[in-house]
């Protein structure tokens, strides 16, 4: 596979940026890869409804490289919750199947492109506020877990991310600590990332005007590129979760969401 050395270089950065905030922010990187493969492959001549799909397919299976990464060096500091990883890990696989195979390939591109930026603004807006749970908030039950592992599946695949985005503020609002929860979230990524990937491969499978090295909805050199890239930050990232201001990162951090949210709501609009 050879890859031209502009593109080469474009994707190792935003592979060692979305790693690093992977593991320090709990998330797969999503909001970030989505966008911007979505602007490398339209600049390669994909049509914009296609570069979307391909954008949020690839973003997602960079996050199985990303996770394991990641999960590793929180894993080393106690800081995952297994038992919330088990309970959840069930809904997020029917979630991610309904999600990648039902709907994705039936949804034009650009509609999942104002998806994207719905969600990323609240996202974004959830990080501002910042809210705090009540404190006699608990852990729902099995039925409850099911649920909630779900809708997480379900929207992170229509939107190509790990699901930090919301499985980390559902278990903050159920009291989880937060290092326990962006932990956590890194460990669910997997699961997310891996029925979500199936779901593409089968689902993209005979779409016409694929650009060349792709494998379903997947864009194999941007796939190769980011994960090895991600996968050398995600630990320093996951390191400097337990040293800096998280909270003061992720309003920085928001701020760059909504740029990102409002260009993905124009090429939703111009499409």
């Amino acid at each position: 596979m050879i890859i031209e050395p502009l593109l080469l270089a474009e994707l190792a950065v935003l592979g060692l940026c979305t790693g690093f905030l992977a593991g320090l922010l709990g998330i797969g990187g999503g909001m970030i890869m989505v966008p911007f493969l979505t602007y490398l492959l339209g600049a390669r001549g994909v049509s914009p409804d296609l570069a979307v799909k391909m954008a949020i397919a690839t973003s997602m299976a960079t996050i199985i490289f990303t996770s394991v990464s990641s999960v590793r060096a929180h894993q080393k500091k106690k800081a995952v919750r297994w038992d919330l990883v088990k309970g959840l890990a069930p809904g997020i696989v029917i979630g991610s199947l309904i999600g990648s195979l039902a709907i994705f390939s039936f949804v034009k591109g650009t509609y999942l492109a104002l998806f994207f930026a719905a969600f990323v603004g609240f996202s974004a807006t959830q990080m501002f506020l910042d809210k705090k749970p009540a404190p006699s908030r608990q852990v729902p039950g099995f039925t409850g877990l099911l649920g909630a592992g779900g809708l997480i599946g379900l929207l992170s695949g229509l939107v190509g991310a790990g699901g930090g985005f919301i499985s980390v503020p559902f278990m903050a609002w159920c009291n989880v600590a937060i290092y326990h929860a962006v932990a956590t979230s890194a460990a669910l990524g997997f699961p997310i990332a891996l029925a979500n990937v199936a779901g593409y491969v089968v689902s993209g499978q005979g779409v016409q005007n694929l650009p060349e090295h792709s494998f379903g909805y997947l864009w194999l050199p941007a796939l190769v590129v980011i994960a090895a890239c991600s996968v050398l930050m995600a630990p320093l990232g996951a390191a400097t979760a337990h040293k800096l201001p998280v909270k003061q990162l992720k309003r920085v951090f928001a701020s760059v969401l909504y740029l990102l949210a409002a260009y993905m709501l124009y090429k939703g609009l111009s499409a």
